[in-house]
């Protein structure tokens, strides 16, 4: 399949789920909105891992197909449903949704949409929603911080754990910050962080136990996995909270003896079932984050941004997971 620029609008698309190179820019014109729908003409979408693994088939709920990979964009309204009432044809917005928005238009549910904060940027505002109500949602809803606590953050360098780090400075907490490379630190550290930790050194335990003066971390945020999860729980305080955002370095085992000896809990965090279950609570957590994005006290930090004719590039960059800051595909 080619792309078909004659059309007007494209998108990346797939009918067998895969890696980039399964890929194709097709002409896709998604038409008219319903009723209930917001019709965007797409400025800017972020990349995630989640969207990389989605797009692979690695997630642990398969999309549909055919499949459009991509799950929240900033652009400009082009067309409203006639139900819709808040918005309008040329307000900049930002939306979310479980795939379809790797392309130059999308309808969205209204619901799923909400005017862009005018302090971002569109690229900074396509990285903005998922991320940061992630990271509230863990650290307010499921973590219940607290003003003077110590959180520890694991790839403090990444989309959720640098959000993680501007709401825990936010929120009063000391933040420790645990990142695989000094970009990732630095980028950390610009977000707040009180304490840099190299998450691949010999000593990290030894450096976690110093920041701590030997009494341990009130919070685990772990966006990570794999080995990184057992020290991580071992560095809990009596009483604290590991909160499982992801697992991207892979799945591992914990030994249950460890929650008794600490009196510490392990914490699921899925904010996509949350906004299911939650609607209300979900929904009062994005109005929370984005008036604070609209004050300028919290803004993603954008690596790189590839043209979406180059997203094969933009996936295999997002995938790695070296970049410090978001990857972003823009429009035309």
């Amino acid at each position: 399949m080619t792309a078909e620029r004659e059309t007007g609008c494209r998108a990346v698309m797939t009918d067998m789920l895969g890696p980039p190179e399964g890929y194709r820019l097709v002409g896709h014109d998604p038409g008219p909105p319903s009723p209930t729908q917001v019709r965007i003409a797409i400025r800017a979408t972020g990349i995630s891992f989640v969207d990389v693994l989605t797009a692979a088939g690695g997630y642990q709920v398969k999309p549909p197909l055919p499949y459009i990979p991509g799950s929240e964009c900033a652009g400009i309204v082009e067309a409203v449903g006639a139900e819709v009432q808040d918005l309008a044809v040329g307000d900049n917005v930002v939306g979310s949704g479980w795939g379809g928005l790797f392309a130059d238009a999308v309808n969205l549910p209204a619901r799923a949409v909400r005017a862009m904060p005018a302090a971002l940027s569109f690229e900074e505002a396509s990285v903005f929603p998922v991320s940061y109500q992630t990271a509230w949602h863990a650290l307010v809803d499921r973590g219940r911080l607290q003003a003077g606590e110590t959180l520890l953050i694991l790839g403090a360098g990444g989309a959720t754990g640098y959000a993680a780090v501007q709401i825990g400075k936010h929120l009063g907490a000391r933040v420790i910050a645990s990142a695989s490379s000094e970009a990732k630190r630095t980028l950390a550290a610009a977000g707040g962080a009180d304490i840099l930790i190299d998450a691949r050194g010999a000593d990290w335990r030894d450096r976690v136990r110093a920041a701590t003066g030997g009494k341990g971390v009130d919070i685990v945020f772990d966006p990570v996995g794999g080995e990184a999860t057992d020290p991580a729980f071992r560095s809990l305080a009596w009483n604290g909270r590991h909160l499982v955002i992801g697992f991207p370095a892979g799945i591992v085992a914990l030994r249950t003896n460890l929650p008794l000896l600490k009196g510490a809990s392990l914490i699921g965090v899925d904010v996509r079932q949350f906004g299911i279950f939650e609607p209300e609570k979900s929904e009062a957590n994005r109005d929370t984050v984005f008036a604070l994005a609209a004050r300028g006290q919290l803004r993603p930090a954008i690596a790189r941004s590839y043209r979406l004719e180059d997203f094969r590039a933009a996936m295999e960059d997002a995938a790695a997971g070296r970049s410090a800051g978001r990857i972003v595909l823009t429009m035309d």
